[in-house]
């Protein structure tokens, strides 16, 4: 049996399952690669909201990353909640010093209640992490925080490719723009009606790093990510799994 590509998530865990480490893990496994990873916060949540965050240190987040780097062969990475300015810093170094491959940066600085994630200058991201990544992956009030709501604009500011998800728009399609700061192009599917859609920006992320482990290239890669979460979103929209918003069925098969 052929060894399967290895790729490293960077995240918060959920209590509830639906996002952050365990999201990531679950779609790594349902893309046939092997999930490694480095936790930065333990959070109390369910489908309702988040009850309570215990941050990491940063020098132990800098040993779980030094352990899983030394030893298995990582060939994409993802980051979700960072937390603070400490453990952004950490992982930054490691970018910069060539050790993060591949990486997928999802900027996961504002809940969706509007509550602020990042205990810092959201502009952290684009100063430190972003210009060694391939990809940034924000939704539109993440955008909003990071200073741009224009897709190129934060290109440009990110010095990387960036993702400008639509899930947070109006209409029948869900409609994502990608910019490099040159081209734009679209990633384009019908909107599943749902309240399941916890933990989708993590799992979306989650796919695109498991493609680019996979040997994917980055358009095919998004492309393939788009309609992994898509029928993800479909599959689980019938799902009462708790009271709020429900997490999305990860292990769906087209």
């Amino acid at each position: 049996m052929t060894t399967p590509p290895v790729v490293l998530t960077i995240a918060g865990s959920d209590s509830g399952g639906g996002a952050g480490i365990q999201a990531d893990l679950k779609t790594f496994a349902a893309h046939g690669v092997f999930g490694a990873s480095v936790i930065t916060a333990l959070t109390a949540q369910n489908t309702v909201g988040v009850k309570g965050v215990h941050a990491v240190p940063a020098d132990f987040v800098a040993a779980q990353l030094d352990a899983v780097l030394c030893d298995l062969d990582v060939r994409a990475v993802k980051t979700g909640m960072l937390g603070d300015p400490a453990i952004l810093a950490v992982v930054a170094d490691f970018a910069r010093a060539g050790r993060l491959p591949n990486l997928v940066v999802d900027p996961v600085v504002v809940a969706t209640s509007g509550d602020l994630l990042y205990d810092g200058d959201p502009a952290d991201y684009l100063r430190l992490l972003t210009p060694y990544a391939v990809l940034l992956t924000p939704n539109i009030p993440e955008s909003r925080v990071l200073g741009a709501e224009d897709a190129t604009a934060l290109a440009l500011a990110a010095g990387t490719t960036v993702v400008l998800k639509g899930g947070h728009a109006e209409g029948e399609r869900s409609v994502d723009t990608v910019s490099d700061g040159r081209r734009v192009w679209y990633l384009d599917a019908e909107r599943v009606d749902t309240r399941n859609s916890h933990g989708t920006g993590c799992t979306f992320s989650a796919a695109v790093a498991a493609g680019l482990a996979g040997g994917l290239g980055l358009e095919t890669a998004l492309r393939e990510a788009k309609s992994y979460i898509t029928g993800a979103l479909a599959s689980g929209a019938r799902w009462r799994l708790g009271r709020g918003s429900g997490p999305v069925d990860h292990f769906w098969r087209p």
